[in-house]
């Protein structure tokens, strides 16, 4: 038989179609037999499916190919597609042909490997059906973000990757040696985002930053892919109103597209459910303190910002999302805009998700007065000159405009429920680990 001429299905075409004559090509997930039988689980992207090869069929030569199949080994069959309800996907195939295209012997991952071990073979724990299907369930949030957006009238604008400021704290970048110079990599795009609105007036990115921060946790990674968006005449509720639009849309989303998916890894897409039909909680920074004492015991002192366990607290008394604004000045970035009558706040907003994931979105109105940022610039220990570009967007017809950035793996994990944020990317990095 010439495979090369042959109609492949994908798995999940052929469990649509139900039964008939089908040729499919996959890998080997599970494999197991007799002397007369073998039971090869196939898999390929989409799906998985039992596919029985039959001596008496096949015959001798090509049963002895058949019983030499491990896990991970490729092939192309063809055969008869019928229901089976024992069966795992409720069908199988009873093959009359079949040919192995890449061999595989002692596949390193087995069962009940270490997380670690996992990680040291990412490049092949990304076959898992886990990882696919999270894999499945990320690239419908990339696409949801974009969606939403595009939908609002915003643009897909780039940044540069070296920088040579930094805009969310000097002590996490990552030097880079530039020819003879030294320069960053980007922790945001936020303000070369911010030159870019007086073009277009309202844009977006979803680009790779990077945090030299050793914060060895389940939540972070040095080098993640961070979701931006920026406009000119922006309001402070304007900006959290689309901070919750973009994030229902990703929920709902992967809601309708990703059932199957969630089932496999554990998720109880219940608990999404209120995410999209109901309006997130909001309140002040003054009000979270509050709560967290009156419903935690927690006593938190006026000033302080608000750590990763007072966010789980506060995350676990609602079903929703909550959006926390008008921090303290002194825990937030230079170019969060002062509030109204009160210096000692700013108009900065963080999306805390539920269920103890953490901050998912941080935003603000952007601070417009050239002596209020060049004061703060200089109270970080910042030399002015790095920043001449920046100024100049405010000194040739400033407006009012803000964003914020979301970080993508966060998003992810949380929507998956998964135990680490390194699962939510395909090839993590952390302060301990850059490779594979």
């Amino acid at each position: 038989m010439t495979f090369d001429k042959l109609a492949f299905k994908t798995i999940k075409e052929a469990l649509a179609q139900g039964t008939g004559k089908v040729a499919l090509r996959g890998w080997v997930y599970r494999e197991r037999g007799s002397s007369k039988l073998k039971f090869v689980v196939l898999r390929d992207g989409t799906d998985i499916i039992q596919c029985v090869i039959d001596r008496d069929k096949v015959g001798d030569e090509q049963f002895l190919l058949a019983d030499k199949l491990q896990i991970e080994a490729s092939l192309r069959l063809t055969g008869e597609l019928t229901k089976d309800d024992r069966a795992p996907t409720g069908h199988e195939v009873k093959v009359d042909a079949f040919e192995v295209v890449g061999w595989s012997h002692e596949f390193p991952i087995q069962q009940d490997q270490s997380p670690e071990f996992l990680l040291d073979k990412r490049h092949l724990w990304l076959r898992s059906r886990k990882m696919q299907a999270v894999l499945k369930i990320r690239a419908t949030v990339f696409k949801a973000f974009r969606e939403y957006f595009d939908g609002q009238g915003f643009i897909e604008f780039h940044s540069p990757i070296f920088q040579a400021t930094q805009c969310e704290g000097g002590s996490s970048l990552f030097p880079v040696k530039y020819f003879e110079a030294v320069t960053y990599l980007a922790q945001t795009w936020q303000m070369y985002a911010e030159a870019g609105i007086f073009s277009y007036e309202k844009l977006y990115t979803i680009a790779p930053s990077f945090r030299a921060e050793k914060s060895v946790t389940s939540r972070h990674l040095t080098e993640y892919w961070h979701a931006e968006m920026e406009y000119a005449w922006s309001d402070f509720k304007g900006i959290q109103d689309h901070g919750e639009g973009v994030i229902k849309h990703m929920v709902k989303r992967v809601l309708e597209s990703h059932q199957e998916e969630l089932a496999l890894i554990g998720r109880d897409a219940s608990k999404l459910r209120p995410v999209v039909d109901k309006p997130f909680v909001r309140m002040t920074y003054d009000d979270a303190l509050k709560l967290l004492k009156e419903k935690c015991g927690m006593d938190i002192p006026w000033g302080k910002d608000l750590r990763t366990v007072e966010e789980d607290k506060l995350s676990k008394l609602y079903d929703v999302p909550i959006i926390v604004t008008e921090y303290p000045a002194q825990v937030k970035a230079f170019y969060m805009k002062e509030a109204e009558g009160r210096s000692d706040v700013v108009q900065g907003c963080d999306f805390i998700a539920t269920e103890g994931y953490g901050e998912l979105i941080g935003g603000s109105q952007r601070e417009t007065d050239l002596d209020v940022l060049k004061k703060r610039l200089l109270d970080d220990g910042e030399d002015l000159a790095g920043y001449e570009y920046y100024f100049e967007t405010r000194m040739y017809g400033s407006v009012p405009h803000g964003g914020f950035g979301l970080g993508m793996e966060r998003v992810v994990s949380w929507i998956c429920g998964l135990d680490t944020i390194k699962d939510a990317i395909p090839f993590p990095r952390t302060p301990t680990r850059w490779t594979p």
